[in-house]
């Protein structure tokens, strides 16, 4: 294993950072008989009849395909299909560790969404979930609309609903420690990408019912005639009609930035009411340092940085939340999982204080937590 952490030299070493293992030697001339030909044909034939044994018969139940374009991956933009491998095999070793979860890297040499589609589609038989990821916006709503509405098998996109869920894990805890609940603050998101988009629908969703998005044009409100369907949906949130720009936007309890680094104007937060959260996920570098939080008396502030506080980070959503979808071999996501996984997450945190809103990334109670949080709301459903 290496030691090092040149991330160069690991990568080179490693040659890649997950593989494919047998669950059964072949040793015998039996063996082979009945992994292989000719017994292979009894499952193959059980399936034929019944395709609801695939999950009993093959892998299908613990597999997820983690597909992208290479279009937006992490902070690096458009950078393709092979300069995407490393991040998706990253997120398959984590699935693999943490959750046990078989994942695949499907890296493709297609922008077209509607060719995307037909190419998942095709492939799916062989997964119990799709996980869209590193796609850029807006196509990849129409990607995961499509394939959620014509799949058998749930679409989780990372960018938008892991992101989502642990923000609100983050403010579920953060609400607990300063003493606020959902139905009585003001939010305030700022960037309508996947994240932005997401975490304003699932905080609304949860009970949120004042939320203020912005883009690189201001607020997000009815009075603008240049909105597209997404952001039309972002309109209806915000309740004040606050239509200016971000630097005069007063009175916020919470805001969380899914922007970039320097998007969050120093006066705006100084126009916070107290005490405040602020979560700043730009990612490597957030949109405010945690001096900067400190000079601003931020009472809670969360980053996705993992040498900060309260890293708000997917890898704490993503392995539990699929575990629960394979496991309970949901068709399709709903609002109501992604806030029992919210509750999952923030329900590892014993003891919630302003530096300890998320469990750790390592804690073995998260994807238990999750998993069974999950289970419960899709038992309403």
């Amino acid at each position: 294993m290496p030691t090092d952490n040149d991330p160069i030299a690991v990568h080179k070493r490693l040659r890649g950072k997950i593989s494919i293992c047998g669950k059964s030697p072949i040793r015998t001339i039996s063996d082979l008989a009945t992994l292989y030909t000719p017994g292979v044909a009894k499952p193959c034939l059980e399936i034929a009849k019944d395709r609801s044994l695939v999950y009993d018969l093959t892998m299908k139940g613990n597999t997820v395909a983690i597909v992208t374009d290479g279009t937006r991956v992490l902070g690096l933009g458009d950078i393709g299909p092979e300069a995407a491998l490393p991040v998706m095999e990253g997120k398959a070793l984590i699935m693999q560790q943490f959750a046990g979860i078989d994942a695949f890297p499907i890296c493709l040499r297609e922008k077209d969404p509607d060719k995307i589609v037909e190419i998942v589609k095709a492939i799916s038989p062989g997964f119990g979930v799709i996980n869209l990821e590193d796609i850029s916006t807006p196509k990849v709503f129409h990607i995961e609309k499509r394939l959620t509405e014509e799949l058998d098998i749930p679409v989780f996109h990372d960018d938008q609903h892991g992101t989502a869920i642990v923000t609100l894990a983050g403010l579920y805890n953060a609400l607990k420690v300063i003493g606020k609940t959902p139905a009585n603050v003001k939010v305030g998101v700022v960037g309508a990408g996947s994240a932005g988009f997401a975490i304003s629908k699932l905080l609304h969703a949860a009970g949120f019912p004042d939320i203020v998005a912005f883009d690189s044009k201001g607020a997000i409100s009815g009075s603008r005639s240049d909105l597209d369907q997404y952001k039309s949906i972002l309109a209806g949130f915000n309740l004040s009609g606050f239509s200016g720009p971000l630097n005069q936007f007063n009175g916020a309890d919470i805001i969380i930035s899914a922007s970039k680094p320097g998007a969050l104007p120093h006066e705006t937060i100084r126009a916070m009411n107290k005490p405040n959260i602020v979560f700043a996920l730009a990612n490597p570098t957030p949109e405010l340092s945690l001096d900067e939080a400190k000079s601003l008396k931020i009472d809670i502030f969360g980053t996705g940085r993992s040498d900060y506080p309260n890293q708000i980070n997917n890898s704490l959503c993503f392995p539990g939340f699929l575990r629960a979808l394979l496991d309970l071999r949901v068709r399709r996501i709903k609002d109501g999982m992604k806030i029992a996984a919210a509750r999952g997450i923030a329900g590892a945190v014993q003891k919630p204080a302003e530096d300890k809103i998320v469990p750790d990334a390592f804690d073995k109670n998260v994807v238990r937590s999750i998993r069974e949080e999950v289970e419960k709301a899709a038992a309403k459903d």
